[in-house]
């Protein structure tokens, strides 16, 4: 298929996901931020994390922020991106508190500048996307920030995307430069999709107890 053609079904779909998440009722925006609050906390356990990159969600994006304080509670380490002019990612731990709006438009953390190697040094790879594929090809919001992270590093750790439910879909459109991720985390589910996860000891796909979710 033409790159133009892919292009375009791409923004097509970002923009199609984008409205879907901003009419999202806000009961099933409650439920969803308990759901994967505990879904996050039980990949992380069960992997035994100590340390790991994450971001700071949007309004409109599923919150990790419970989890993120969560974690920072119990004593693991998180990184957080701040984006560079250059299209890569800086690292930050923050403080918990304090954040800034990106050139970009996103939130982001403000703290001390760690450099884009920090990233190395973590267990577990948690990134935003509008959208996965059940071969693990992630759609991404069009900047490229975390394909270019991703594609560069010599030893990555498993990356896990965070969607909500109904963004784990059949096919999304790729690209020679998009890079797959190894599952995704849900409200309801830890979804396993490259052998390398499935290796970890998490179930292919770990469906949560419709009350774990609901709450």
């Amino acid at each position: 298929m033409p790159g133009d053609e892919i292009s375009n079904r791409k923004r097509a779909l970002r923009a199609e996901l984008r409205e879907r998440r901003r009419n999202r009722p806000g009961p099933a925006r409650e439920r969803d931020e308990v759901g994967l609050t505990e879904r996050l906390k039980e990949l992380v356990t069960r992997l035994g994390v100590s340390s790991l990159s994450a971001y700071l969600s949007s309004t409109t994006e599923p919150n990790v922020r419970p989890f993120l304080n969560w974690a920072r509670e119990n004593g693991i380490r998180t990184l957080l991106p701040i984006s560079r002019q250059d299209g890569l990612l800086d690292w930050t731990t923050g403080d918990g508190e304090s954040e800034t709006e990106s050139f970009l438009g996103w939130p982001e953390a403000t703290g001390e500048l760690l450099g884009p190697m920090a990233i190395n040094d973590v267990d577990v790879i948690l990134v935003p996307a509008a959208a996965v594929d059940r071969s693990g090809m992630r759609l991404g919001w069009g900047r490229g920030y975390f394909d270019k992270m991703l594609g560069s590093m010599g030893k990555c750790p498993p990356v896990f995307a965070v969607l909500f439910d109904e963004e784990l879909v059949d096919d999304v459109p790729r690209e020679r430069h998009d890079v797959p991720v190894d599952g995704v985390v849900t409200p309801t589910r830890i979804v396993c999709l490259s052998q390398r996860a499935q290796g970890l000891g998490l179930d292919s796909e770990a469906a949560a107890r419709p009350t774990d979710a609901t709450t």
